[in-house]
């Protein structure tokens, strides 16, 4: 390809203005997408420019164009509103003159900058969470770190976090108390400060003494002596601090830190204070987006927690009976029910199976998460029953509707996974297995568990249950309280199930029927 026309001999390359401006390349194409500055003409690099077929050229107005937009950042103009700013001045306007110019003398298929494909105008230039490089991490509301990059882990806490699979081993400040901290960076002091800001803000002083569980008197007195010196942050959407960061050796590194506020915890993400990244401003913004990438990237962590699978009964016969639109209309119907009593006892969303629903409890997220399961399955079991009054009364109909549940309690791996459409809690391990076969094992919306899970309550919530074993007396059933059985000493000899659960045959389990008065 040749220049044909002499006027694009005054015009800068893409690499003149990256080096001029001190910008990245994503920075520019941004530019180029957002319209602040023009598109740019195709063709082949000038006499020296080695290693690329092909290069872009930009007016000479670019770079000026691009020291206005920086002028404006430093003035705490938003990207919006710059933008917004630029495309009310008359130079934009004869850009984009030039640019219908330009375009017409450059090949239609031209495509590259540089050496990449830019993508079209009506694409989208975006990063993503594993795109940023500078140190980056996570943290929950427990200070636990629930996601670090490389980046955090060599230059910040010089220890291999992700491999850390308890999560109250991540807690930010007994990672600080970390030899491999301590050794790597002499103001590690005023790094604790500085985190101590975000604790202030929304904990008593006396929260210090149990922010992990084998924190030591020693530590409590530094940490308290933080609590006392700092100020507590005021919570906002992106925060900007800055720190300097002193190494043993005696060199140092200053960073502007943007931390960013979200529901599940806070982001950190480090910035060189001698450069400026626009895209991270730009990627924080996107708070959606932010969250929902973290979260499917958040570290798999050994955790204690109950699950409860719950699922319809006969739901392959009542779908054979009803017209497709009220089968529809009635699975939408328990679970938009059901989702209030998991709210209420702070549920998380699980894996879906097929009819049956799945949630987790877990301890981290609240301390009587035990008998939180066993009361909202319970819940459920009360919603269910007007549910199926009210569907017996529509239809005319003697069938019950019944959701079996089956609960567990274990220590096992939990983390996330990606659906097609969403973002799914799951854990790994027999604990899962186990509650899931308990949910089949359980007829008529009984609510099956272990003996383990009633062991492990505290005494006072386990003398406010009705737990027991249903026994057949000749002609007559009758249920035994405050007892438990093996799975395989409860089915009969002539049951067509037994094959079906021959891998908990040996569990001992018992049914929860209600509260003692």
């Amino acid at each position: 390809m040749k220049i044909l026309d002499e006027k694009y001999q005054d015009w800068v390359s893409s690499k003149e203005i990256i080096d001029s401006c001190g910008i990245s390349r994503a920075t520019l194409n941004n530019y180029i997408k957002l319209g602040i500055i023009q598109k740019p003409v195709v063709l082949k690099p000038r006499e020296g420019m080695e290693g690329t077929k092909k290069i872009g050229y930009f007016p000479p107005t670019a770079i000026n164009r691009i020291a206005t937009v920086k002028q404006l950042k430093q003035e705490g103009n938003s990207v919006v509103s710059i933008v917004k700013k630029l495309k009310e001045n008359k130079v934009q306007k004869e850009e984009k003159a030039t640019t219908t110019t330009a375009t017409a003398v450059v090949e239609a298929d031209s495509k590259r900058l540089d050496n990449k494909v830019y993508a079209d105008t009506d694409q989208k230039v975006t990063i993503s969470i594993d795109d940023i490089q500078t140190p980056a991490y996570l943290i929950n509301h427990k200070f636990e770190i629930e996601w670090i990059n490389k980046a955090a882990e060599e230059l910040i806490f010089k220890k291999d976090v992700k491999n850390i699979r308890n999560a109250e081993s991540r807690n930010i400040f007994k990672l600080f108390f970390n030899w491999e901290f301590n050794s790597g960076i002499q103001n590690w002091q005023s790094i604790i400060d500085f985190h101590m800001s975000f604790v202030k803000s929304k904990n008593p002083r006396d929260y210090i003494s149990k922010i992990y569980t084998d924190v030591t008197n020693n530590e409590i007195n530094l940490l308290e002596n933080a609590y006392d010196r700092v100020l507590p942050l005021p919570k906002e959407p992106i925060r900007q601090s800055f720190m300097t960061i002193i190494k043993n050796d005696g060199s140092s590194e200053s960073y502007r830190i943007y931390t960013s506020f979200f529901r599940e915890g806070l982001l950190f993400v480090y910035v060189p204070a001698n450069s400026y990244i626009e895209e991270i401003t730009q990627f924080l913004s996107g708070r959606e987006n932010v969250i929902k990438d973290l979260l499917q990237k958040r570290l798999p962590t050994m955790v204690s927690f109950c699950v409860l699978f719950a699922d319809l009964q006969d739901s392959v016969r009542i779908c054979a009976e009803l017209p497709p639109e009220e089968y529809f209309e009635l699975i939408n119907q328990l679970w938009k029910t059901m989702e209030g009593s998991f709210k209420k006892y702070y549920g998380i969303y699980g894996k879906h199976a097929g009819d049956g629903i799945v949630y987790y409890f877990l301890k981290q997220q609240n301390s009587n998460y035990l008998i939180n399961s066993i009361y909202c399955a319970m819940d459920i079991k009360e919603k269910m029953e007007r549910i199926s009054a009210e569907w017996k009364a529509r239809k005319k109909w003697y069938n019950e509707l019944y959701l079996n549940i089956g609960i567990n309690e274990g220590l096992e791996y939990f983390s996330t996974v990606n659906a097609s459409t969403s973002m799914e809690f799951t854990a790994l391990g027999d604990s899962i297995n186990y509650t899931g076969r308990l949910s089949d094992l359980a007829r008529y919306g009984s609510i099956l568990t272990t003996k383990n899970l009633i062991n492990t309550l505290q005494d006072e919530d386990r003398k406010k249950l009705r737990f027991g074993i249903r026994k057949k007396m000749e002609d007559r059933e009758v249920f035994i309280e405050n007892v438990f059985s093996r799975v395989t000493d409860i089915m009969h000899n002539d049951d067509m199930r037994r094959g079906k659960f021959t891998d908990i045959a040996t569990l001992s389990i018992t049914e929860v029927v209600g509260m003692n008065s």
